[in-house]
This record gives C-alpha cells, sequence and structure tokens, in this order.
C-alpha cells in the first residue's frame, strides 16, 4: 500500500542543512486558483506585510520548528494521513473575524470544516504534536495584526466572497529565510 507524495523540483531533498538543524514548517491546505489570486489580492489592498509571503491556505499544523534529522518521520507521518482519508469539498463563504481576543479577518468555510478538523486532528500527532494556542477552527486569513479601521475594510471587502472547490490534497511548507513560506510536498487524499 504506497501513498502519493509529490515533492517540488529544489525543495526538501536539496536542502542543505545539518541533523540538528532546526527548521520551520507548516501544513496546509493550499487554496486553488482562481481563488488563491483574489484572496492574495484582499491581502494586499489591506495593506497585510504577510500577503506575498504566505500563500492562501487553510492551516493544520501552525508555524512548528523541527529539527532536520526529523523530516522524514515527518513526512511519513504525513503521508500516512493523506491515505486514511478521502478528498473533500470546501465551500468558502464570507468573512469572519477572532477579535477581540486576536487581530485576525479571515474567511469563512461553510462546508469542509468537519474534515479539516479531522485532518488537523491527525497530522498534530506524532513528531508534530503541539498545544496548539487556540482552539483549532479551520479559516483563510485576509488580514492579519492591522488596526481595527484596516481589519473592518477588509472584513467588508470580501463579505460576499464565494467559493467552492475539491480538497484532493494537503501541503508540507518549509518557511524560508526570505520569510516566504512555500510548498515542497503534497500528500494526496487516496482513501
Amino acid at each position: 500500500m504506497g501513498h502519493q507524495r509529490t515533492m517540488r523540483q529544489g525543495a526538501v531533498d536539496d536542502r542543505r542543512s545539518t541533523p540538528s538543524e532546526v527548521v520551520r514548517i507548516g501544513v496546509s491546505i493550499p487554496i486553488p486558483e482562481p481563488y488563491a489570486a483574489r484572496l492574495t489580492r484582499a491581502r494586499v489592498e489591506a495593506g497585510d506585510p504577510l500577503a506575498h509571503a504566505v500563500p492562501p491556505h487553510i492551516t493544520l499544523v501552525p508555524p512548528t520548528d523541527v529539527r532536520a534529522d526529523q523530516l522524514v518521520r515527518v513526512e511519513q507521518q504525513l503521508a500516512a494521513v493523506a491515505a486514511a482519508h478521502p478528498p473533500f469539498i470546501v465551500e468558502l463563504s464570507g468573512t469572519g473575524s477572532f477579535r477581540p481576543v486576536s487581530p485576525v479577518v479571515f474567511v469563512q468555510l461553510r462546508a469542509g470544516a468537519q474534515e479539516c478538523g479531522r485532518l488537523q486532528q491527525e497530522v498534530n500527532a506524532g513528531v508534530l504534536t503541539q498545544e496548539l494556542r487556540f482552539p483549532y477552527h479551520p479559516h483563510v486569513t485576509i488580514a492579519h495584526q492591522l488596526d481595527e479601521d484596516t481589519l473592518d475594510r477588509a472584513q467588508s471587502a470580501l463579505a460576499a466572497f464565494d467559493a467552492i472547490f475539491p480538497v484532493v490534497h494537503f501541503s508540507l511548507y518549509f518557511h524560508g529565510i526570505d520569510g516566504v513560506w512555500r510548498d515542497t510536498a503534497d500528500f494526496a487524499l487516496t482513501s
């Protein structure tokens, strides 16, 4: 029983690191085009400085530091989780906010939240076990750590946003020294 894993050229295998080096990773469901471009544009228009550094996504594992010598175990775990789950549909609709707890405006999931929650629980185990700062709530961030008026405008700008797409994989991301998050491997949902 194999798993499907797609590696990006020049990704993890080409990284030059020592076994004890710490790398920052994340695991997310990427938002496909044409929706990703619209969500990035909204983040740029809001003045979010991370607009071009963080591709639109639904987080499964937040930014997490792991030792380079643990990456094989991470990938094995992600492949096993992906192989145990079927593809599903996500529908994004409207906006929400975590204010006043956290200065974040996001696009909401109308469908697919339960499936994201199950994936999130399983990938946050084993080598990736961690205590989350907040309860898991799948969403797509469109403005983060900006002033209240800017957050209000960002929330209004995408209030009518709607998208529907199949989720057929999730991705492993690495945080580059340039501050940009890049997906380096995809793990196909195959169950």
